[in-house]
């Protein structure tokens, strides 16, 4: 059975000669971060460490949403996939999948999202976005965690102090991660029949923090923001690979799994690729970049935003 990253680190570092395999690929995984050249011995040396691991519980090792040490558990599992494997080239994710809950009310979810049976779904409430927020102010535990990211997210707001966005980013990530998702997720995809309610679902990921920035940044810097941060890049593995579309699939999704396509979506939230609504009127979405200026990674850049934008799965 696979372990968490953190048992079987402590597993392999009590026994000698998976410790000094694991020593050494914490050296190629630390000049692979810092972008050093690695000559053709280093290389060689950096792949057969990985290969060794072949018995270690390690190789196999998984993080699990909402554990404790995440960051740590993370770091542990590129640590061991540094050499061969890379986020960008659909890795498998780090983060197995746990949405069974997901499942009963999943055509709940996705009338609610399209619009459909709003009255009935979301009771006579005018705006289900605001009805969401005042269902999430009665839990102590949702309140507490949306306010603080709402601090945090808004400090500067209207003047020319520039907000912490990394700080921002991590007080997100807590509300989703933390929060029973009974509750975020109907704060995130409440459904919109006017530009009122449309607003405050936009900015429910605050915008003019988490997710712009004064001028677009090109799409290609996003993902090395991203694959540089062992949270997001882990992040984008797993919404690469439950999110990837599939053409032959007639719903777009690779084994019809939409509730782990959405999780996978909310875990973008509070990363470097902080997805939001493009809109007040329509649920697209999309990464905030441009692929102007290119170049010849021209099509690469038309995929990441794509995934967002143009995602028949999501």
């Amino acid at each position: 059975p696979r372990s968490d990253c953190v048992t079987a680190e402590q597993l392999c570092l009590s026994d000698s000669t998976c410790n000094a395999t694991y020593r050494t690929l914490e050296n190629c995984a630390l000049a692979k971060t810092r972008l050093l050249s690695l000559d053709h011995d280093s290389r060689v040396r950096c792949l057969n460490a990985e290969l060794d691991l072949g018995n270690s519980s390690l190789l196999h090792c998984k993080c699990h949403r909402r554990m404790k040490r995440q960051e740590h558990c993370l770091r542990i599992f590129w640590t061991v996939h540094s050499s061969l494997t890379d986020a960008e080239n659909n890795c498998e994710s780090p983060l197995p999948g746990t949405v069974e809950h997901w499942k009963t009310d999943y055509n709940k979810l996705a009338a609610l999202v399209s619009g459909k049976n709003c009255s009935q779904l979301a009771g006579d409430a005018t705006n289900p976005c605001l009805k969401a927020t005042h269902v999430c102010n009665l839990s102590k535990k949702c309140f507490r965690l949306r306010t603080d990211y709402a601090s945090i997210c808004t400090k500067g707001a209207g003047s020319e102090d520039v907000c912490d966005r990394r700080k921002c980013h991590r007080g997100l990530r807590n509300f989703f991660e933390k929060v029973p998702e009974d509750f975020t997720k109907n704060i995130l995809f409440c459904p919109c029949q006017d530009e009122f309610c449309g607003e405050r679902r936009r900015k429910t990921i605050v915008p003019d923090c988490s997710f712009q920035y004064n001028t677009k940044p090109n799409c290609l810097w996003l993902l090395d923001s991203c694959l540089e941060d062992h949270i997001c890049k882990s992040r984008l593995a797993d919404f690469q690979q439950n999110c990837q579309p599939v053409d032959m699939s007639p719903d777009g999704c690779p084994l019809h799994n939409h509730a782990a396509c959405l999780q996978a979506y909310m875990g973008m939230i509070g990363t470097p690729m902080t997805p939001n609504y493009v809109r007040n009127s329509s649920v697209e979405v999309s990464l905030w970049c441009t692929c102007e200026s290119s170049g010849n990674q021209k099509e690469k850049c038309d995929q990441i935003l794509g995934m967002f934008e143009s995602n028949k799965c999501l």
